[in-house]
This record gives C-alpha cells, structure tokens and sequence, in this order.
C-alpha cells in the first residue's frame, strides 16, 4: 500500500529571515529538509538524489557568489535535460544521432524578374 505524501507548505520568508539571522540553524534545517525529501523518493532513486545533492553542495562551496552558484546549477540542469543523454533523448523528444535524419529535398530555385525601371519594395 503506498502511503501519501503530505507536503508542508513552503514559506520564503521564514527561510530568508533565518539565514539572515542565524546562518548556521538555516544550513542544518536545509540539510534536513533535503534529507527528508531523498528518503520519500523511491529506494532505487535514493543513491542518484545523494550524488546529485552532493554535486550541488560542491558547486555551492566552490563558487564565489552566490549567483555564480545559481548560473553554474542552471547550467547543469541544462545539460541534464537537453545534453547527450538527457532527458530529450531519453524521451525521444530529439533525433537521436544513431537515427537516419529525414532525406532532404533539393529544388532549383527560378529568379523572378521586376518590371523594368522599378525597383524592388522590401
């Protein structure tokens, strides 16, 4: 029997108002939050979210801001889903490169002459 999953509501403003004030209290409360949502995810996935999770943290402590952080996450999230094996090749939303692209038509293309002495409209 699968057992719903109930969310808690979300509140931005509590979690800013307590990194301001007491950094170390928001780094454990994320860290347990996230820990909670790996252990809701199926056992199978459990091992990928930590590698994931892990990968994050890293590029967190390596960046120099924490934009640079969000641009360099984004840019791996990118690559997960439009990359080499990503998720559009896993959906087949994209040719694959092993797959024949379609024949491609040729046509000769007929100059079409203006009027004499008018000269063309774009």
């Amino acid at each position: 029997m699968k057992v719903p999953r109930t969310r808690t509501p979300f509140d931005f403003d509590q979690w800013a108002r307590l990194a301001r004030q007491n950094p170390e209290a928001f780094e454990r409360m994320r860290g347990h939050t996230i820990e909670q949502a790996i252990c809701q995810a199926p056992a199978g996935k459990r091992q990928r979210l930590r590698c994931l999770q892990w990968q994050l943290d890293r590029i967190r402590q390596t960046s120099r801001t924490p934009m640079v952080a969000c641009l360099r996450m984004n840019r791996l999230l990118w690559k997960a889903v439009i990359g080499e094996g990503g998720l559009l090749d896993r959906l087949a939303l994209s040719p694959s490169p092993a797959e024949p692209q379609p024949a491609r038509h040729s046509a000769r293309i007929l100059p079409f002459r203006g009027q004499p002495g008018r000269k063309p409209t774009f």
